[in-house]
């Protein structure tokens, strides 16, 4: 059956004022669909151990005991192995992705090697910053360039205004290296498929960017 590698962020704070992390609906409800729909799952980090979670994502959330528990041991990027041992990467997202798989080499790598290899390349919300800067294998492009893809919007940003928190807005950023980004309206349910590349804009896209995931895989099967 294929194997999934999700990889979700490490990091804990916007400032001091700030908590974040990952958003767990968005690793808890893909999670779930990929293990229902038989997928063996990895989860990684850039750092391994207890993945941070924001504060705000639990708010009236009753968190699924084994996503929890399996976001206590995650593995580190380089426990997980290399793109090989995978059918596809997903990332979820979370304002922590943006300060570190933002900036992180070896998942721009990773990546790169996914897609090289025309395996999934999924993200959902604040997922798609572990895109920027990342370099097409062998061109001088951006991974990007040239993709459909969508992902948490500037109007989005604004409206939980955090944007002035952020070292970039991200679907600025990812317009500014080549992508087609495509958004629907705030907190729409919204993915885009373009090829290997699957994402969603938001937390609310979680579910149906699992199960484009989940399509997409069953297809190649």
């Amino acid at each position: 059956m294929p194997k999934v590698l999700i990889v979700v962020t490490s990091h804990s704070e916007i400032d001091p004022e700030h908590k974040t992390g990952l958003w767990l609906e968005e690793y808890s409800i893909p999670r779930k669909a990929f293990r229902d729909a038989g997928f063996d799952v990895v989860t990684a980090s850039p750092i391994g151990g207890q993945a941070p979670l924001d504060p705000r994502s639990l708010e009236g959330v009753h968190p699924d005991p084994e996503a929890v528990a399996d976001l206590a041991r995650t593995l580190t990027l380089q426990e997980a192995g290399d793109a090989s041992q995978y059918d596809a990467i997903f990332l979820p997202g979370g304002h922590g992705t943006m300060f570190d798989l933002a900036g992180n080499q070896p998942i721009k790598t990773l990546l790169s090697e996914f897609d090289a290899q025309g395996k999934i390349v999924a993200a959902v919300c604040h997922g798609p910053a572990a895109f920027v800067d990342a370099i097409k294998a062998a061109e001088p492009h951006t991974l990007v360039h040239g993709r459909r893809i969508t992902c948490f919007t500037d109007a989005e940003e604004r409206a939980v205004k955090l944007d002035a928190l952020m070292p970039f807005l991200l679907e600025s950023k990812l317009r500014e290296q080549g992508a087609n980004v495509v958004t629907a309206a705030d907190w729409a349910d919204h993915v885009e498929v373009d090829g290997n590349w699957i994402t969603g804009q938001n937390p609310q896209s979680s579910g149906s960017t699992a199960k484009a995931v989940i399509h997409a895989l069953q297809a190649r099967v």
